[in-house]
């Protein structure tokens, strides 16, 4: 029998078999993520300089560069069998319509009400905001997805939400934004009239459209200077890929149920939490020396922080109040064009996946808007899914790597990261069908410009 009727088109485990523990790949590598520095004195941050800022236990687990593996616990287990175990889907009719030998595998995480993987974290964080007795928590968003995902959690657990949204975003996705009120969070255009720090911004960028910078800064100095609030974050921070490391071990063990092995594993990356949550378990093994893989991070060509940016340590927020990390960056002043790009739009990368690219384990490669939305578009026009702006990145990349399979003829397996759908985004996809839709990269000057901010860190 061959392959294609043994294997089906959707892969589920049971709920028996969705995670039980993280993976923290940090623990295999040789190479740890540098430490967080102190804004005000550069030095390295520990717990207790943490402690405004975050909860405690996802402090720890922010702070763990040596244990493997993290008990998940029982009531974020419970919570996650409302929609996990996520499909692991073969693109049969995507093969078909590309004529490619390749075999295209994705992880499908748009399969709950928030419509991403954003929800695999929200609810772990606002899990452990509760237990420590916390009345609610801060927030940004960029395309809105987190700020759903973190709302819905924080409805479901009885906490207050409050989401400083990207304005471009925050007007582009008026339904987002609903979604989000719906679950009981309060959303507030960035940067906004309501905090220091964006009053200051928008004297100095009169009309911005804002950025996840600035948005970050906001809810940072709200949850700081609120009592019984404290602040989370959708992507980036080692704690967020370590949550989002449930997407990767399931479809790692769905694979091996048919003994499939990826050659090719390709997400698209805007701070890096699907990106790292889908190749971390492969990428242990990469580390460990028992398996091989080409590892692909696809960006957007307007923010393009792993391709174009500096490996430096830079603020994390424009307000320059959050702790410095030392990732891939374009500086914390870069304000990227108001494209469709949605949550891939941050200025810097985690420091996790920095530093993997920067020893070399993955590569990373850009895509223009409108060759993104192509692809999204062929993309749903034969699996029936509409993705996200965001997925849909690593769609246009996935399709670029099964169509030179067909030029050269070989049979190789591509795994992708579908996480997010793409309802609220008709206004992108309007722009698109209407051919209204432009193409932006920086230039190198306006690039060097940025870069000239980047603290000066030994």
């Amino acid at each position: 029998m061959s392959e294609e009727k043994k294997i089906p088109y959707k892969i589920y485990l049971s709920e028996d078999e969705i995670p039980k523990q993280w993976y923290n790949v940090r623990a295999d590598m040789k190479n740890k993520p540098a430490p967080l520095l102190n804004p005000a004195t550069l030095e390295p941050m520990g717990f207790e300089d943490l402690r405004p800022v975050f909860c405690d236990e996802l402090i720890k687990q922010e702070l763990d560069d040596t244990t493997p593996y993290i008990d998940i616990p029982q009531e974020v287990q419970d919570f996650y069998r409302m929609y996990r175990p996520a499909p692991l889907v073969r693109a049969y009719c995507l093969e078909k319509a590309l004529g490619t030998p390749a075999k295209i595998y994705y992880k499908f995480e748009g399969n709950n009400t928030s419509g991403s993987h954003k929800l695999n974290s929200a609810i772990v964080q606002a899990y452990y905001a509760k237990k420590q007795g916390l009345k609610g928590v801060t927030t940004e968003t960029g395309a809105g997805q987190w700020g759903t995902a973190l709302s819905m959690a924080s409805a479901y657990l009885g906490i207050d939400c409050k989401v400083y949204m990207v304005k471009v975003s925050y007007e582009q996705k008026p339904f987002r934004r609903e979604v989000m009120r719906t679950y009981g969070a309060s959303v507030t255009p960035s940067p906004s009239m309501e905090t220091e720090i964006g009053k200051k911004i928008n004297a100095e960028h009169p009309g911005t459209t804002g950025s996840l910078g600035c948005a970050i800064s906001e809810a940072v100095e709200v949850a700081t200077k609120t009592e019984g609030y404290r602040y989370v974050l959708g992507s980036v921070l080692n704690q967020v890929l370590l949550h989002q490391t449930v997407i990767g071990l399931e479809a790692k063990a769905a694979l091996d149920k048919y003994g499939v092995t990826p050659d090719i594993i390709i997400g698209c990356a805007g701070g890096g939490s699907n990106l790292g949550g889908l190749i971390s378990p492969f990428m242990g093994e990469k580390l460990r020396g028992e398996k091989d893989y080409r590892i692909i991070a696809v960006e957007p060509a307007s923010c393009p922080s792993f391709t174009r940016g500096r490996f430096a340590y830079d603020f994390c927020d424009t307000g320059m109040v959050c702790p410095l990390a030392k990732m891939y960056t374009l500086g914390s002043n870069f304000i990227p064009s108001a494209n469709h790009a949605g949550g891939l739009r941050y200025h810097g990368m985690s420091p996790i996946l920095s530093q993997l690219y920067h020893d070399g384990y993955m590569e990373a490669v850009t895509a223009e808007q409108t060759a993104v939305f192509d692809a999204a578009q062929k993309f749903a026009r034969v699996e029936g899914i509409l993705p996200a702006p965001e997925s849909s990145h690593a769609i246009k990349v996935a399709i670029d790597e099964a169509l030179k399979c067909k030029e050269t003829g070989e049979e190789k397996t591509i795994l992708f990261g579908l996480t997010g759908t793409g309802y609220f985004d008709m206004v992108a996809y309007q722009k698109f069908n209407d051919g209204d839709m432009t193409d932006f990269i920086p230039t190198d000057e306006e690039l060097e410009k940025s870069f000239a901010t980047l603290p000066k860190v030994e």
